[in-house]
């Protein structure tokens, strides 16, 4: 690929730029692709969107070198602020005083995850500091594959909303603490707990300000601006994007800050959020291209049979912790044991969140970041295509999607209403 854009760049000359022919290209591709696939198969867009830029990276696409540094990285922030401001605005904190149990299951799956494939790697020999890092990120599930298939599938039920919940409150803890760990991950020498301390203090600090400076200026918005005009969406992903860039700049975390915006603005302003559609559609091509971007990178990880051992082994890990945690705490939250088992399942995705991790850890240590990213990468490009297909297989087999699956089962029945 890098050769034939070599032959290709010496007689075109686009006036923005060859990188914005190779992504408008692969982008219009990705879409293509992700509507097929849904149309034909049943699966959720994104997994369209993963296969075509992975088998771009494959390939050799040039337009995202790794590690991720500047308007890449902030298109990335900001996708993941998107996806999060509205997990975050789904999540009343009136539900966990009458319904605790569920705290104890985010807590419960979020620990086991990181336990399980922290001795899982230890027992295959991968050094304690690499094996730690990666045990974080495995705490995380994604909130934006997530409601993307919850969004293909049109899904409601209490397994879509229990996932949904869990996998943002996972994603809180995972920010917090892989912020905690990579500053002090340069120092060498052993840490007191102020010192260990001190930096979840900072990004909590940072973030929770700009997280309230975001729902303040949103709720003055929607007092003059109406929930349901476009120009409000607008407003709302530029104030996103300008508490990203505040919130890395002054020290504190990008998504963490749009995720504590989503839950306070939903504290100060609890009605049912009437903009979702519209955000939807402005920010639907930043979403593809989120994906596209993770999946790229993801693809251009070191491959080997070593590598794809631990991989296979830190899924199975994972898997297992979070069926297993969202079970132990399953007793008094309000769904059957069937339910819990569909919700671990469907808590299976990795994506974005946590390609931020490993840019995190990359960007805190030169030394102990490449080795984390190789084990990371392809269980993150591995997780966002198979654990797309999981979730949205127990979506269905919990028949909480308004689809039918298989497609043909769908075409089968629409013939037969119609011969009726």
């Amino acid at each position: 690929m890098n050769e034939f854009m070599a032959i290709w760049a010496d007689w075109l000359r686009p006036s923005a730029g060859l990188p914005t022919v190779q992504w408008s290209i692969l982008l219009a591709v990705a879409a293509a692709a992700g509507h097929l696939l849904q149309r034909h198969t049943g699966l959720p867009k994104v997994v369209g969107y993963s296969l075509t830029g992975a088998i771009a990276g494959l390939a050799g696409f040039s337009g995202a070198a790794w590690p991720l540094q500047g308007i890449a990285l902030f298109l990335l922030e900001l996708g993941v602020s998107v996806v999060l401001f509205e997990a975050g605005g789904r999540i009343p904190l009136r539900w966990f005083r009458h319904n605790p149990m569920v705290l104890l299951q985010s807590v419960l799956e979020s620990v086991l995850a990181a336990v399980f494939v922290f001795y899982t790697l230890r027992y295959l020999g991968v050094r304690s500091s690499v094996a730690e890092a990666v045990a974080l990120i495995a705490m995380v599930s994604s909130p934006a594959v997530l409601s993307r298939v919850v969004m293909d599938t049109q899904a409601s039920g209490p397994v879509t909303e229990r996932a949904m919940v869990l996998s943002t409150l996972g994603t809180l803890y995972a920010l917090t603490l892989v912020s905690a760990r990579t500053g002090v991950m340069h120092r060498a020498e052993a840490t007191t707990v102020a010192e260990t301390l001190y930096p979840v203090a900072v990004v909590l600090g940072v973030s929770f300000v700009m997280a309230g400076l975001l729902a303040l200026a949103l709720r003055m918005a929607l007092r003059v601006m109406s929930p349901t005009s476009e120009n409000t969406s607008i407003l709302l992903i530029a104030l996103i994007a300008a508490a990203a860039a505040l919130a890395s700049h002054f020290g504190g975390s990008a998504p963490l800050a749009a995720l504590l915006g989503g839950i306070l603005l939903k504290q100060l302003n609890p009605r049912p959020w009437a903009w979702t559609r519209q955000l939807g559609t402005a920010a639907s091509l930043l979403i593809m291209l989120m994906f596209v971007l993770v999946s790229v990178v993801a693809a251009k990880a070191d491959w080997n049979p070593a590598v794809a051992g631990l991989v296979a082994a830190l899924v199975l890990a994972r898997a297992a912790a979070k069926v297993l945690g969202v079970g132990a705490g399953n007793w008094g939250s309000g769904t059957n044991w069937r339910q819990a088992f569909w919700t671990g399942c469907a808590m299976s995705p990795m994506s974005s969140v946590a390609l931020l991790l490993v840019q995190q850890f990359v960007a805190s240590s030169l030394t102990l970041g490449p080795r984390i990213a190789s084990i990371a990468l392809p269980a993150i490009l591995l997780m966002e295509v198979v654990g797309a297909i999981i979730a949205t297989f127990a979506i269905y087999r919990a028949r909480e999607s308004s689809r039918a699956f298989p497609p043909e089962r769908a075409a089968i029945s629409q013939a037969g209403e119609l011969r009726g």
